[in-house]
């Protein structure tokens, strides 16, 4: 099969750069044959080999996504929720993979996309690393196996320059304890605590949010009980696993047919 051609959305960014790279170095399997930024981008009419510090690919930077979207089999997009609604319908009328690692999205962007799953692969996940996926998996067995009496509490800290809290996998952990548990995470989050917060409610699921520095990403979930705790922790030290698991993503939906999948699918988990 000849080499999947991939389109980089938000090229210009840390994340684009970091895809460009790992596409052009996945053997022959993968290329990248389109980038993409936003009007009025400094990055406009470069060469996206260059920016990403490989040298030159002869892929030029655009801002007209309808016409590269055309000429691709797949896009990578770790953008903002309004790019990647945007994204999903031009994926879904082109028919192509529309691999999502943007984070932050609402109920209303999450149902857009998933109306754009009916013609397009789209494979969305707030992390797109091995170990990050394997410890969603395990929260949710751990919560399962606990009742009450332990208090779940979700730990995340990222990069100073990150705009949403918590992060998509904190919530994504977070999901996957009140699956466990069988509740709703709606109804048992809690996102904030300041002033006289009371006692701890039995049965939330708490989120506390650090930022700072160029940390990649740092995720525990901790069950807590009188006497003892229990601590799953994920480090991530390097922005090429999501690049390597977005690519990874979109070599197993090439050919799949339409459907809304996460990174558990393409994992087998």
């Amino acid at each position: 099969m000849s080499a999947m051609k991939l389109a980089i959305m938000g090229a210009a960014g840390r994340m684009g750069q970091e895809l460009i790279r790992t596409v052009q170095a996945s053997n022959g399997t993968a290329v990248v044959a389109g980038a993409i930024e936003r009007a009025g981008s400094n990055a406009l009419g470069k060469d996206a080999g260059e920016l990403a510090g490989i040298g030159t690919i002869g892929v030029m930077v655009t801002d007209d996504p309808l016409d590269i979207v055309a000429k691709v089999d797949g896009i990578l997009d770790f953008t903002i929720p309004a790019v990647s609604v945007e994204v999903a319908g031009l994926a879904a009328n082109a028919r192509i993979v529309h691999v999502i690692g943007t984070t932050g999205c609402t109920p209303e962007n999450d149902a857009a996309i998933k109306a754009a799953a009916r013609h397009a692969t789209i494979i969305k996940a707030g992390n797109m690393s091995l170990g990050v996926n394997l410890l969603v998996a395990l929260t949710r067995k751990v919560a399962a196996a606990l009742d009450e009496d332990f208090d779940i509490e979700v730990l995340e800290m990222h990069h100073k320059h990150k705009v949403d809290a918590p992060s998509g996998t904190a919530l994504m952990l977070g999901e996957a304890a009140a699956e466990g548990r069988g509740v709703s995470l709606t109804e048992t989050s809690v996102r904030s605590r300041d002033g006289h917060t009371g006692a701890r409610k039995r049965g939330d699921i708490g989120f506390a949010t650090l930022r700072g520095g160029n940390v990649v990403g740092e995720h525990s979930v901790i069950f807590a009980a009188d006497g003892e705790r229990i601590v799953l922790t994920h480090l991530a030290t390097d922005r090429g696993i999501f690049a390597r698991g977005a690519v990874k993503a979109a070599l197993w939906g090439r050919g799949k047919g339409p459907g809304l999948f996460t990174m558990a699918d393409v994992l087998g988990i």
